[in-house]
């Protein structure tokens, strides 16, 4: 554990202790740090609410002032199971009813494993630690809200009251931390998306599809236009695939059944689906015939990988088998198939194709979050079918592609992360040698960089590791956008194959890359790491004409009509509202320029400007201002 985790995890035992105090019934099940604070999972008939917290944070302090040190101490299994059923763990003394959950926790731990008990005052709990010297070295903390939990994440177990809080070294770093909550209501992608008529979510469409509305629309269309002369640069050919695919595609890609979790249910041909139907086909032996594969394309694949990838547990009576569609998942099975329609020299790689290509995945209802976690969303994709000599060099190309786009958006805080697979995981597949190859490709390209990078064991892809961006925002959140993928599997699995300068086939190496990761997700984040107040090039609205009176409106829409042949998103407010009105309308709406004109601004061609980071800059010549625009569009500036 870090510092502040370990201050967290003993704040856990203080409140833990302190509701013990107030309510000696309580038991107890997990209490861990997590990534902003802590919690402690609870069974109690009282239901705890925020009216409670002033109680149980006054009984916290008087704990945390006492400064009880924190004893370590190693125990058998035999008696940890006796203090359970005394009811001594997560207690400040025996109690009637034993420690239950701590009770389950024991038997989940492996035979032969340390079992440790940590104290501080009268309370003890079954814990492997670590903790503070004492309670006194907790610092700052604050208890924040109340959920419900099943005990093990398992709706069979009980349902607990969940307790969380947060603790930090320092009353400044917990007050600061509140201050960032608070921004980031302000900025809440959900909240500026509705006020400023970005997109909108509709339950006749359905939870996590995204509509996205003329103003949101200019934006997604701008980072589509930007990341395309990028594209272009650097070689890419644009394609454009179906939304669905049949079954077998995945199949042999290995997304379908294995992933299926994540995935809409398949959907079985019409036919097919009339006859198993008349036939008494119940759902499970649907779904059987529909993931089962024939004995003879399980020897294909098994062959092409040269080992059994494919069980015999799989394999079905191909009479037997159903057929159908699939809502894409994934976008690189697609793109294989273009590849493979036409045959390739050695001449012709890299061969890279590009698609903003719209995906489908199945979430949970309360994992939805507006559109950074959604069920279709599009990335700006792109495959690469390249040598093995050709790797290295391309996936430097696609790491500067991603770093091109984060510094053009000003997101210049950003780790790097190289995923790699974990050996003892039977998740990945394909040659271990291959693997070695390609993960000393994805640590060389990481290199060059320039930032730090982490190597994460056990977070590459199923097909090769794989090269993450996790991006700061101005609030100092973490988001995983860009990622880079070496994959030796699938042209493999797909029987991909190009003619070498020595005449013989040889298997392509292919990278998966998308700089945005989804646009979806990449513009719920810019919302709310520009609070809404987009760089001139990205804003729906780039600049607003305000005439102070109705004499003055043919001069305000001649001004629009200049802007407009110029590619200027520029609008006049025509209505009968007074200036400050007007003004205060174009704030709300976080319009760039507002440009006032009245009846000196006419005769003398000019326009009054207001900015959004200078506010009133005065009188300038309207040709001007036009080219100023102009330029900082063109050249993408980030401050207006």
């Amino acid at each position: 554990m870090t510092e502040l985790e370990t201050i967290r995890h003993s704040c856990a035992h203080v409140l833990a202790n302190a509701i013990l105090r107030i309510w000696p019934e309580a038991q107890f099940a997990a209490g861990p740090p997590v990534e902003n604070g802590f919690y402690y999972d609870v069974e109690l008939p009282h239901r705890i609410s925020p009216e409670d917290f002033e109680g149980l944070e006054k009984e916290m302090s008087s704990i945390v002032s006492e400064a009880q040190p924190f004893q370590r101490e190693v125990i058998s299994r035999d008696e940890a199971l006796a203090m359970g059923e005394r009811g001594e763990l997560a207690g400040l003394s025996p109690r009637p009813e034993p420690s239950k959950f701590k009770l389950d926790i024991i038997t989940r731990i492996p035979e032969g494993e340390e079992i440790t008990l940590f104290r501080n005052g009268a309370f003890t709990d079954l814990c492997a630690g670590p903790h503070v010297p004492d309670t006194s070295k907790i610092g700052a903390f604050k208890l924040t809200h109340v959920a419900s939990a099943f005990y093990q994440g398992d709706e069979h177990n009980p349902q607990l009251q969940r307790i969380y809080g947060t603790a930090f070294a320092t009353a400044g770093e917990l007050e600061n931390y509140f201050a960032l909550l608070e921004e980031a209501k302000k900025r809440d992608h959900r909240k500026l998306g509705k006020e400023l008529g970005l997109f909108h979510i509709d339950d006749a469409v359905g939870q996590g599809l995204i509509l996205w509305t003329p103003k949101g629309a200019v934006i997604r269309q701008e980072l589509q236009n930007f990341i395309s002369v990028e594209l272009r640069k650097q070689g890419y050919s644009q394609v454009f695939t179906p939304h669905i695919g049949k079954i077998g595609l995945y199949k042999t890609s290995g997304h379908f059944p294995y992933y299926k979790e994540s995935q809409f249910p398949a959907i079985p041909e019409p036919d097919q689906l009339e006859r198993i139907a008349s036939e008494g086909c119940g759902c499970a032996e649907m779904t059987a015939r529909l993931e089962a594969v024939s004995e003879t394309f399980a020897a294909t694949l098994n062959e092409r990988a040269g080992k059994d990838i494919v069980g015999t547990d799989r394999v079905m009576d191909p009479t037997r088998l159903l057929d159908g569609f699939m809502l894409k998942p994934m976008n690189c099975p697609h793109h294989i198939k273009i590849f493979a329609s036409q045959p390739h020299s050695y001449r012709d790689l890299p061969v890279r194709l590009a698609e903003f290509g719209t995906v489908y995945r199945w979430e949970q209802s309360g994992e939805l979050n507006g559109m950074t976690r959604v069920r279709g969303f599009t990335q700006d994709d792109a495959h690469l079918f390249v040598t093995e000599e050709q790797v290295k060099s391309e996936i430097q190309g696609c790491l500067a592609l991603v770093k091109k786009v984060l510094t053009t958006l000003g997101m210049s805080n950003y780790r790097v992360r190289v995923g790699l697979r974990d050996p003892d995981s039977s998740k990945f597949t394909g040659d271990p040698a291959q693997w070695d190859l390609a993960e000393a490709a994805c640590r060389e390209a990481a290199s060059t960089l320039g930032v730090p990078f982490s190597e994460e064991p056990g977070e590459a892809a199923f097909y090769g590791p794989k090269i993450d961006f996790v991006v700061k925002d101005v609030l100092g959140r973490e988001w995983q956008l860009g990622t880079v993928q070496v994959d030796y599997v699938l042209p493999v699995r797909f029987n991909l194959s190009y003619t070498g300068a020595d005449g013989r086939d040889h298997v392509p190496v292919m990278i998966h890359r998308a700089p945005f990761g989804s646009l979806e997700r990449f513009t719920g984040v810019l919302i709310e790491h520009f609070a809404g107040d987009f760089p001139v090039w990205l804003a729906p609205e780039q600049a607003r004409v305000l005439p102070v009176s109705e004499k003055v409106a043919d001069y305000a829409r001649k001004i629009v009509s200049q802007m407009t042949e110029k590619g200027i998103r520029a609008t006049a407010d025509l209505s009968p509202e007074k200036l400050g009105a007007k003004i205060r309308l174009a704030q709300l709406d976080k319009v760039p320029y507002m440009i006032v004109v009245g009846p000196k601004e006419e005769a003398s061609n000019q326009l009054s400007i207001r900015s959004r980071k200078h506010g009133d800059e005065g009188a300038h010549a309207s040709d001007a201002f036009i080219l100023r625009l102009e330029s900082e569009i063109r050249d993408r500036t980030l401050t207006v």
